[in-house]
């Protein structure tokens, strides 16, 4: 008999209501990872991040909102993520064509705090009325500010899972004492992501880990206890192992610009160490059309294997 991978999923959350539980399967059951336990997503909050030149001079046709629905539904991708002006631009074009998430909260380049931070650019009200399944907001654990967010983080929760959508966290270290190296260390990725776990995240996007360790305890406890983190599946497996054991959905960040053999790599890695997939931007947008479906098609037929 066929197991059903979408409702082995949904069981994992035992407290939420109905509304959520449909909103988190239509995510788990659309485009073609369907019902495979596993999602590609597509974010395009770059724009806001860095500023239009550096996220899509690189493609012209990616200036236009519509591109990057169009990519995401021709891709049959699980999700779009985008902030507010961009869902706004093309809900009525795209409506039910593929789930969508409003990113909540953003930063920009052109501000220089000594913090990491940043400004909540929307309502759950505004994901309810451009059709939304979910929302996301991004959390800086190791910031000065990171209690600030983590605040701001559980007054949305709660109303998003009172509305029955999806909360989807991006929890990326960063600030404080981290260096840029420690900002993707073992250690510091699988604290972040359990920390977004624990604030009731349904969605964890954190960054693929490096070998590297930053915090001295976890270093002695890791090498004590023999948890092997030399290969990227082993890392993947340990950020999912922190991620209650697997049972919340935690995917993983495309990251910077990269060759395409990096990405399949990658994603080969977090399949291998069963992680849920990948959640990724500039590395769909910013390759011509074509070249960006064929990486979806390769990355689709990774995480569909058995």
């Amino acid at each position: 008999m066929k197991i059903n991978k979408t409702d082995s999923i949904l069981k994992f959350y035992e407290s939420d209501t109905p509304d959520v539980l449909r909103n988190l399967a239509h995510i788990l059951n659309h485009g073609k990872l369907a019902d495979t336990g596993r999602l590609i997503i597509s974010a395009v909050d770059q724009g806001f991040e860095h500023g239009p030149t550096r996220s899509f001079s690189m493609n012209e046709a990616s200036y236009d909102p519509h591109y990057h629905f169009k990519l995401a539904i021709d891709g049959g991708l699980s999700a779009f993520a985008a902030p507010l002006g961009l869902l706004e631009s093309g809900c009525k074009t795209f409506e039910g064509q593929i789930p969508t998430i409003l990113k909540m909260n953003s930063c920009n380049a052109l501000h220089h705090g000594s913090e990491p931070d940043q400004a909540i650019t929307a309502t759950v009200e505004d994901a309810l009325r451009l059709g939304c399944k979910g929302i996301g907001f991004t959390l800086y654990p190791g910031s000065g500010l990171n209690l600030k967010l983590i605040n701001e983080f559980q007054k949305l929760a709660h109303q998003a899972k009172q509305a029955g959508l999806v909360v989807v966290a991006w929890s990326y270290p960063r600030g404080g004492k981290l260096s840029k190296e420690g900002e993707t260390a073992l250690d510091v990725i699988s604290y972040g992501a359990h920390m977004a776990c624990l604030l009731g995240a349904h969605i964890i996007k954190v960054k693929v880990p490096s070998e590297h360790l930053f915090l001295s305890p976890d270093q002695a406890i890791l090498k004590e206890s023999a948890i092997a983190h030399s290969s990227l599946q082993d890392r993947i497996r340990y950020v999912v192992k922190s991620c209650f054991f697997g049972r919340r959905v935690v995917i993983f960040s495309g990251g910077d610009t990269k060759g395409t053999k990096e990405l399949i790599s990658e994603a080969e890695g977090i399949h291998e160490g069963g992680g849920f997939g990948s959640i990724v931007g500039r590395n769909f947008f910013q390759r011509p059309r074509e070249d960006a479906l064929k990486i979806i098609d390769q990355m689709v037929a990774i995480y569909k294997e058995c």
